[in-house]
């Protein structure tokens, strides 16, 4: 059952800089600035602002088209070990393309429960990992949140799908010959927005009451999905590097290394931005996020304000590395319970 808290007493905190930023800290371009050098101070002024951020986006990105409407889910098996109901599905996340993930639910009949995506990890077992069937304990992400009382759905991401075993290079070639013109951020994208299709379908799901989380690689989808689909109310990132020289957004399967050039105009703190007014906490343990993510918060800080969301955007640092610890749980579950209350 999910407990509705108050405001998480750990809220101030991260919201507030930390001692020092480090020097190799990067600082996002003031987000309430137009492109006519003037200071953005109304909603309306920021509605028109981030409509042009998310078109520049998309276009750097490119997008794979759409479904029509939800896809239709095979189920490959089904279990109820762990005290839920967790089962393995099939469904098409594009037109002829089959892709595997898991659905988990509380045991017994329910409504209105809070969905959410789970987004895998770097990892050669994959979906396995936050269905708790392999891996540490603490990575479960989607059996934890499942036992908690949300729907969690867990998807495989495309490199996996469609690659080989060590060999995700395949898959990025195969997204060259299908989508020319996508990067490979942008498929992930789409293919987590199937799965908050997949959601919001449940008849046991709220479909107000949607989230997302993910570490590391899933961290990085979330900040996406996060930006650039309004259903989803309430997100955690962790420790996904939300500078684009915080970890590897220049591979072949992410973004790609134009953003390497001299001169690229894009940062993440627009994508960071596109997400305001709804809730978005960073993670990080000082490797791909921590203490000098802070700017990132603090740039966005003033938006989320303006937006009338003071309260829904901070940074929480467990400072123990690449890893998701029981603080990092403790705080994501903390908040995505105060953040999709009723």
């Amino acid at each position: 059952m999910i407990i509705v808290t108050q405001r998480p007493a750990w809220l101030d905190e991260a919201q507030r800089p930390p001692a020092r930023v480090p020097d190799n800290a990067t600082r996002p371009a003031p987000l309430l600035i137009d492109d006519d050098h003037q200071e953005v101070r109304t909603r309306e002024g920021w509605r028109q602002r981030r409509d042009a951020i998310k078109k520049t986006w998309l276009e750097f990105i490119g997008e794979v088209p759409r479904l029509a409407g939800p896809p239709k889910l095979t189920v490959l098996e089904e279990d109820r070990a762990a005290g839920v109901v967790r089962q393995l599905v099939r469904y098409e996340a594009e037109p002829g393309l089959p892709v595997e993930a898991y659905l988990l639910r509380p045991l017994g009949e329910g409504r209105s429960r809070p969905g959410v995506v789970v987004l895998h990890s770097t990892i050669e077992y994959t979906i396995r990992q936050p269905a708790g069937l392999e891996g540490p304990e603490d990575k479960h992400i989607g059996l934890q949140l499942a036992k908690r009382g949300y729907v969690a759905f867990c998807p495989r991401c495309f490199l996996w799908q469609y690659g080989e075993p060590k060999r995700i290079d395949k898959a990025v070639a195969w997204l060259k010959d299908r989508h020319p013109n996508v990067k490979g951020m942008a498929k992930m994208l789409h293919d987590a927005r199937v799965a908050v299709d997949v959601l919001v379908a449940q008849e046991d799901v709220d479909p107000q009451r949607i989230g997302a989380i993910g570490h590391s690689l899933g961290g990085k989808e979330v900040l996406y999905l996060a930006a650039f689909d309004e259903r989803v109310r309430a997100a955690v990132s962790s420790e996904g590097g939300i500078g684009m020289t915080y970890s590897n957004w220049e591979a072949p399967w992410y973004l790609g290394p134009s953003i390497q050039r001299p001169g690229f105009g894009l940062d993440h703190g627009q994508v960071l931005a596109l997400i305001a007014p709804r809730a978005f906490l960073l993670i990080g343990g000082d490797s791909a996020d921590g203490d000098r993510s802070w700017p990132y918060i603090e740039a966005a800080l003033p938006l989320w304000r303006l937006t009338g969301a003071p309260d829904a955007v901070g940074l929480f640092n467990h400072k123990q590395g690449h890893a998701y610890p029981a603080e990092a749980r403790d705080r994501a579950e903390s908040w995505l319970d105060w953040s999709l209350r009723r």
